[in-house]
């Protein structure tokens, strides 16, 4: 039996894990903390609303593309040197994108901090389960799955606040104390494995990471050059089938492919993967479709929607101790899961039920439950992902799980999108053609005809009061698709296999050593 000994010993064990659970958050945080800011940026820079969205398009492009080749790189240059240097580089950006003066500068600052930050979350989970005793992993990945849900969360909240006591630059001015901090944590606490001789796959690199690239412009283009109707869309739909079909063969064929061929084998790691992309689903499209309807069409200010949808953080708070002692008591994971699926299903269930008459408690306990569920989700997929797997596959499979939930982001939100404005549109169609001569007669009124103005706003006021209606239905259209998808993916639980914890023994002792 093994010994209960961690990979790696720290010199202070629980400040490495505030500095690394500080320099995960940080990334994770800026996915989402310049969407609300993303107004302001564009009547400071002049820049138009298909360009602006570059800003975050850049990010996410850069993100998913380098995000490949951490294993590699922690292999070829230390997982200290790599995750130092990242924070680094990653925090200098920041500092970039917030004394940008134009839209290119801005995106190309973006794409670094992507590029840099894509290293900082799996080289992170690699420590932290390398520097934890064995018998001790059911509590850490429980504080590691709190910070990878909260941190989408707090983006809005935190971008809303800076945005409208400071400046939209403050949502990267922000990162600087942080990522100081962070550093100066980290040199002198971080560990770090021998480097180790690794071929890189050159082949493997440019197949995946041309899909990524190509499915991300995919999406995020799609929309403005009205889809399949543009050359355009059909040229990275090409590659992006292409390049994914290539890369499957690569990988499964190649010698000394990217991604070790170990992970696939892993049953509990590919259910780990498929759930990570619903957990991308679940917070990335409900945060992007959120704020522009608390915002636009309920008329809440950037900070009061940051406080709406801040009882999710807190609802996955209060999850992880529930979901940490069922697993440290023996339950089966599956449980916690199913409960995960419950209370995400509900919350959800419930959310395509609103109308503009919502109120503030309403938003505020369905984003309670909804915290709850991916909270229950989480911590045992994380849990389970990473029981099988030997510690040299933990960096790339960290990094694989990471992307899948990037993807699931991606493709949710631009479908959310896509939906979004077909069903404005049709909605809009239907309701104005409720609206006969015997409702106009209404407003025609002997004293509307004498002041023909009176009349002119009274129209305006309908027409406006539809497109409200409209993209209300547009919203909850939006919602029952994700819940359809959170309801086709819960048989995932049945293929979950109750992995027994490994059996350890204490370290042995000085006496008995010798």
């Amino acid at each position: 039996m093994p010994a209960d000994v961690a990979v790696l010993h720290s010199k202070n064990y629980r400040l490495l894990l505030v500095g690394v659970m500080l320099a995960a958050m940080m990334p994770l945080v800026d996915t989402t903390i310049a969407n609300v800011a993303i107004p302001h940026m564009q009547s400071a820079l002049g820049a138009t609303p298909e360009s602006v969205m570059w800003v975050l398009t850049s990010y996410i492009i850069a993100h998913a593309v380098a995000m490949p080749i951490t294993g590699w790189l922690s292999d070829r240059i230390g997982s200290r040197q790599l995750l130092l240097l990242s924070v680094g580089l990653f925090v200098i950006t920041s500092m970039l994108c917030g004394i940008a003066r134009s839209l290119e500068e801005i995106v190309l600052f973006r794409a670094l901090q992507g590029m840099f930050g894509a290293f900082i979350v799996p080289l992170g989970q690699t420590v932290i389960l390398d520097t934890t005793r064995p018998s001790r992993h059911t509590q850490v990945m429980a504080v590691w799955s709190f910070g990878m849900v909260i941190g989408p969360i707090l983006g809005p909240l935190a971008g809303g606040w800076l945005t409208e006591n400071y400046d939209w630059r403050w949502v990267f001015y922000v990162n600087l104390p942080i990522g100081a901090a962070t550093f100066a944590i980290l040199l002198m606490t971080l560990p770090g494995h021998p480097q180790r001789r690794r071929r890189f796959d050159l082949t493997g690199f440019t197949l995946v990471g041309t899909f990524l690239a190509s499915l991300q412009l995919l999406l995020d283009r799609g929309s403005h050059v009205d889809w399949f109707n543009a050359a355009e869309c059909w040229i990275y739909l090409i590659i992006c089938l292409s390049t994914l079909w290539m890369s499957v063969v690569h990988i499964a064929t190649d010698k000394s492919p990217i991604f070790d061929r170990a992970l696939f084998r892993d049953a509990n790691f590919l259910v780990a993967f498929c759930v990570m992309v619903l957990i991308g689903v679940v917070i990335y499209s409900t945060a992007a479709l959120f704020p522009p309807m608390l915002q636009g069409l309920l008329g809440y200010s950037a900070l009061d929607t940051g406080l709406l949808l801040a009882p999710r953080g807190l609802g996955a708070m209060l999850a992880l101790p529930i979901g940490q002692t069922m697993l440290r008591k023996g339950y089966d994971p599956r449980i916690t899961v199913g409960m995960g699926f419950v209370c995400m299903i509900a919350s959800l269930y419930y959310t395509t039920h609103w109308s503009m008459d919502v109120s503030r408690f309403e938003i505020l306990w369905t984003g309670l439950v909804q915290g709850l569920g991916v909270s229950f989700v989480s911590l045992p997929v994380f849990m389970i992902a990473f029981t099988t797997l030997e510690p040299r596959l933990r960096t790339d499979g960290g990094g694989l799980l990471t992307l899948s939930r990037m993807v699931g982001s991606s493709v949710s939100i631009s479908i959310a999108m896509a939906v979004y404005a077909h069903n404005l549109q049709v909605s809009h169609s239907d309701l104005a053609a409720t609206i006969n001569t015997s409702m106009l007669e209404l407003v025609q009124t002997p004293l509307v005809r004498s002041i023909p103005e009176v009349g002119e706003v009274a129209l305006r006021i309908a027409d406006h009061e539809i497109n409200r209606q409209a993209g209300m239905i547009a919203f909850l259209d939006d919602l029952r698709l994700v819940l359809w998808f959170t309801i086709a993916s819960a048989p995932l639980i049945l293929f979950i296999r109750r992995s027994p914890a490994p059996a350890v023994k204490p370290a042995a002792t000085a006496a008995e050593a010798v």
